[in-house]
């Protein structure tokens, strides 16, 4: 089974984006890190499914009523490893600074 890692930068992605929910009232935020972890999970057994996008990465899309977020990762093929480095949600122009 592929292993699945979170970079630093991923890791501050999701707390800021459950930040955003929180101040904005918005229901759904304290049940958004399960809903991201448990969506990453399928990379642990399909690596592969992200769509393709520049530099060799792959990007998974995570739908979440009318929008939802994307995960922005590397899989190493020879470790067997998923390393997450980005997430933001579709409704965001693009990834910060720090992008792999």
């Amino acid at each position: 089974m592929t292993r699945v890692f979170l970079s630093q930068a991923s890791f501050d992605d999701l707390l800021r984006l459950e930040e955003f929910l929180a101040e904005s009232e918005d229901p759904m935020a304290g049940g958004l890190l399960d809903f991201i972890f448990d969506a990453l999970h399928v990379l642990t057994h399909q690596p592969g499914i992200g769509r393709p996008v520049e530099g060799g990465l792959r990007e998974l899309i995570i739908s979440r009523r009318r929008s939802g977020y994307l995960a922005r990762y590397e899989f190493d093929q020879v470790r067997d490893l998923v390393l997450v480095a980005r997430i933001r949600h579709q409704r965001e122009s693009g990834y910060s600074e720090g992008e792999i």
